[in-house]
Protein backbone atom coordinates (compact mmCIF):
# COMPACT_ATOMS: atom_id res chain seq x y z
CA UNK A 1 0.00 0.00 0.00
CA UNK A 2 1.08 3.14 -1.09
CA UNK A 3 1.07 6.76 0.12
CA UNK A 4 -1.04 7.63 -2.40
CA UNK A 5 -4.13 6.33 -1.55
CA UNK A 6 -7.72 8.17 -2.60
CA UNK A 7 -10.76 7.63 -3.87
CA UNK A 8 -12.46 8.81 -6.82
CA UNK A 9 -15.88 8.96 -8.55
CA UNK A 10 -16.74 6.10 -11.18
CA UNK A 11 -16.40 7.62 -14.21
CA UNK A 12 -16.32 6.81 -18.51
CA UNK A 13 -12.28 6.46 -18.21
CA UNK A 14 -12.22 3.98 -14.92
CA UNK A 15 -15.41 2.15 -15.29
CA UNK A 16 -13.93 -1.15 -17.33
CA UNK A 17 -11.53 -1.05 -14.36
CA UNK A 18 -14.26 -0.88 -11.72
CA UNK A 19 -16.20 -3.43 -13.90
CA UNK A 20 -13.08 -5.75 -13.51
CA UNK A 21 -13.19 -5.66 -9.66
CA UNK A 22 -13.59 -9.05 -8.35
CA UNK A 23 -13.54 -10.84 -5.02
CA UNK A 24 -11.70 -14.17 -4.30
CA UNK A 25 -14.93 -16.77 -5.15
CA UNK A 26 -16.05 -17.73 -1.68
CA UNK A 27 -16.34 -14.39 -1.16
CA UNK A 28 -18.77 -13.74 -3.85
CA UNK A 29 -21.60 -14.94 -1.80
CA UNK A 30 -20.96 -11.89 0.59
CA UNK A 31 -20.60 -8.66 -1.56
CA UNK A 32 -22.55 -7.76 -4.87
CA UNK A 33 -20.79 -7.54 -7.88
CA UNK A 34 -19.46 -3.79 -8.92
CA UNK A 35 -21.95 -3.45 -11.65
CA UNK A 36 -25.21 -4.08 -9.41
CA UNK A 37 -24.03 -1.41 -7.35
CA UNK A 38 -23.40 0.98 -9.71
CA UNK A 39 -27.04 0.02 -11.16
CA UNK A 40 -28.31 1.14 -7.41
CA UNK A 41 -26.22 4.12 -7.61
CA UNK A 42 -28.06 5.03 -10.59
CA UNK A 43 -31.66 4.07 -9.35
CA UNK A 44 -30.85 6.27 -5.96
CA UNK A 45 -29.86 8.84 -6.91
CA UNK A 46 -27.93 11.88 -4.39
CA UNK A 47 -28.20 8.98 -1.96
CA UNK A 48 -25.59 6.98 -2.99
CA UNK A 49 -22.01 7.69 -3.40
CA UNK A 50 -19.83 5.22 -4.88
CA UNK A 51 -16.52 5.37 -5.43
CA UNK A 52 -13.09 3.84 -6.71
CA UNK A 53 -10.21 3.26 -4.16
CA UNK A 54 -6.81 3.97 -5.85
CA UNK A 55 -3.22 3.02 -4.65
CA UNK A 56 -1.57 5.64 -7.10
CA UNK A 57 -2.33 4.58 -10.99
CA UNK A 58 -3.71 0.93 -9.73
CA UNK A 59 -7.56 0.58 -9.25
CA UNK A 60 -7.75 -1.92 -5.73
CA UNK A 61 -11.43 -1.91 -4.78
CA UNK A 62 -14.46 -0.24 -4.88
CA UNK A 63 -16.73 1.84 -1.93
CA UNK A 64 -20.22 2.84 -2.28
CA UNK A 65 -22.01 4.88 0.81
CA UNK A 66 -25.35 6.02 1.33
CA UNK A 67 -26.79 9.56 2.91
CA UNK A 68 -29.45 10.30 5.05
CA UNK A 69 -32.00 7.58 3.44
CA UNK A 70 -35.40 7.72 3.88
CA UNK A 71 -36.74 7.96 7.52
CA UNK A 72 -40.23 8.44 9.29
CA UNK A 73 -40.10 10.54 11.94
CA UNK A 74 -43.50 9.32 13.13
CA UNK A 75 -42.13 5.57 13.41
CA UNK A 76 -40.91 4.88 17.04
CA UNK A 77 -37.12 4.33 16.55
CA UNK A 78 -36.89 5.61 13.39
CA UNK A 79 -33.91 7.92 12.10
CA UNK A 80 -31.74 9.16 9.53
CA UNK A 81 -28.82 6.77 8.72
CA UNK A 82 -26.05 7.71 6.76
CA UNK A 83 -23.01 4.65 5.98
CA UNK A 84 -20.95 2.06 4.04
CA UNK A 85 -23.54 0.52 1.42
CA UNK A 86 -20.50 -1.59 -0.36
CA UNK A 87 -16.76 -2.87 0.05
CA UNK A 88 -14.96 -4.72 -2.41
CA UNK A 89 -10.96 -5.24 -2.34
CA UNK A 90 -9.94 -6.78 -5.32
CA UNK A 91 -9.15 -10.42 -4.28
CA UNK A 92 -5.22 -9.71 -5.20
CA UNK A 93 -5.25 -6.66 -2.95
CA UNK A 94 -6.80 -7.61 -0.05
CA UNK A 95 -4.85 -7.19 3.55
CA UNK A 96 -3.18 -4.46 2.34
CA UNK A 97 -5.34 -2.06 4.86
CA UNK A 98 -7.21 -0.73 1.94
CA UNK A 99 -10.63 -1.82 3.37
CA UNK A 100 -9.95 0.19 6.07
CA UNK A 101 -9.01 3.35 4.37
CA UNK A 102 -12.00 3.36 2.83
CA UNK A 103 -14.18 2.99 5.82
CA UNK A 104 -12.15 5.67 7.35
CA UNK A 105 -13.29 7.44 4.11
CA UNK A 106 -16.49 7.20 4.08
CA UNK A 107 -16.90 7.83 7.89
CA UNK A 108 -14.73 11.33 7.33
CA UNK A 109 -17.34 11.98 4.45
CA UNK A 110 -20.52 11.44 6.61
CA UNK A 111 -19.22 13.26 9.28
CA UNK A 112 -18.30 16.37 6.66
CA UNK A 113 -22.04 16.34 6.44
CA UNK A 114 -23.07 16.52 9.65
CA UNK A 115 -23.59 12.55 10.47
CA UNK A 116 -22.44 11.19 13.81
CA UNK A 117 -23.17 7.53 13.06
CA UNK A 118 -22.00 5.37 10.25
CA UNK A 119 -24.08 1.91 9.36
CA UNK A 120 -22.77 -1.24 7.90
CA UNK A 121 -25.22 -4.13 7.02
CA UNK A 122 -23.21 -7.20 5.95
CA UNK A 123 -23.87 -11.07 5.65
CA UNK A 124 -23.52 -12.39 9.28
CA UNK A 125 -21.51 -16.05 9.39
CA UNK A 126 -17.79 -17.30 9.94
CA UNK A 127 -16.48 -16.30 6.61
CA UNK A 128 -18.58 -12.62 6.46
CA UNK A 129 -16.94 -9.59 7.39
CA UNK A 130 -17.88 -9.12 11.20
CA UNK A 131 -14.57 -9.33 12.66
CA UNK A 132 -13.41 -6.86 9.95
CA UNK A 133 -16.07 -4.33 10.89
CA UNK A 134 -15.81 -5.01 14.83
CA UNK A 135 -11.50 -4.20 14.94
CA UNK A 136 -12.90 -0.83 12.91
CA UNK A 137 -14.97 -0.16 16.07
CA UNK A 138 -18.93 -0.97 14.60
CA UNK A 139 -21.31 -2.59 17.01
CA UNK A 140 -24.07 -4.88 16.50
CA UNK A 141 -27.44 -3.28 16.74
CA UNK A 142 -29.50 -6.47 16.64
CA UNK A 143 -31.77 -5.40 13.73
CA UNK A 144 -31.38 -6.96 10.57
CA UNK A 145 -31.67 -5.89 6.88
CA UNK A 146 -33.07 -8.96 4.77
CA UNK A 147 -30.62 -11.42 5.63
CA UNK A 148 -27.73 -8.95 6.53
CA UNK A 149 -26.71 -7.73 9.90
CA UNK A 150 -27.05 -4.23 10.79
CA UNK A 151 -23.98 -2.76 12.94
CA UNK A 152 -23.19 1.13 13.73
CA UNK A 153 -20.21 3.18 14.44
CA UNK A 154 -20.56 6.47 16.70
CA UNK A 155 -18.45 9.05 15.41
CA UNK A 156 -16.00 11.21 17.61
CA UNK A 157 -16.04 14.61 17.01
CA UNK A 158 -13.16 16.03 15.09
CA UNK A 159 -10.35 17.13 17.86
CA UNK A 160 -11.32 21.08 17.00
CA UNK A 161 -14.91 20.83 17.82
CA UNK A 162 -14.20 18.73 21.04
Amino acid sequence: MSSDLRLEPVTPANLDAALALRVRPEQERLVSPVVKSLAEAYVHGDTAWPRLIFDGERTVGFVMAFFDITFHPDKAGDRPRSGLWRLLVDADRQGGGYGRFAVEQVCAEVRRRGGTRVTVTYVPGPDGPAEFYARLGFRPTGETSGDDAVAELELELEPELA
